[in-house]
């Protein structure tokens, strides 16, 4: 294994980290979460099983249906992370419920920006680390490519359809849904600069050692 692959699955695991414990704060906010986190809890509170499981679910689910779409095999190694965001999805969620309980619309509002800031800066992190793909986005793109319309347009078409099943669902859709659609793209978008320098950086200094314990 190179040493820049090692960095890769390095910011992957890191970015899926922070960005789940931004979904955990955006669920324990009670505003609402973004329509695909809302779609999980939703099959929750209806099915039973766990957040985590659900997203290993719908993310195979969509697996199946970018294939199909595309009339392509299916990229079962994006399965890989929906197993470690479901993962980490269940034990922030269980590991911080006890303590975080926003009880006023203030403190809602805050756990609702303070989920935003760091699932932004976790899709970030993970983006940077371009290691596995993730089944949303690429559905996002399949769709892109059947309609012709642009990114943005494809990715709203996407988040509206999963927010009218987490509707059906019962899943937690409020005005905490509409902020995070609005501005999770802002968020990503500021943080990208940063997780860039931070990987050239981390490669340099690797890369650095790696000389001095072969000379």
């Amino acid at each position: 294994m190179t040493l820049r692959t090692k960095n890769r699955i390095f910011f992957y695991i890191i970015g899926i980290i922070i960005m789940t414990f931004g979904i955990a704060l955006t669920i324990h906010s009670h505003l609402g979460t973004s329509p695909f986190d809302a779609l999980l809890v939703g099959l929750y509170r209806t099915f039973g099983l766990t957040i985590g499981s659900w997203e290993v679910v719908v993310a195979f689910s969509l697996i199946l249906f970018n294939a199909l779409a595309e009339r392509k095999k299916p990229e079962f190694f994006a399965i890989i992370t929906a197993l470690v965001t479901g993962f980490f999805i269940d034990v922030w969620v269980f590991s911080t419920e006890a303590w975080i309980e926003p009880e006023t619309a203030g403190m809602q509002l805050t756990c609702l920006l303070f989920g935003l800031f760091f699932a932004g800066l976790g899709i970030a992190v993970n983006l940077q680390a371009d290691f596995a793909p993730n089944p949303f986005d690429r559905t996002m793109l399949v769709v892109k490519k059947l309609t012709g319309l642009n990114v943005s347009i494809s990715r709203a078409l996407v988040s509206l359809v999963l927010a009218a099943i987490a509707f059906l669902f019962n899943g937690p859709i409020g005005v905490g849904t509409v902020i995070i659609t609005l501005f999770s793209g802002i968020v990503i978008h500021f943080f990208m600069p940063f997780t860039a320098k931070a990987e050239s950086l981390i490669n340099r200094s690797s890369a650095n050692k790696q000389k001095v314990h072969i000379s």
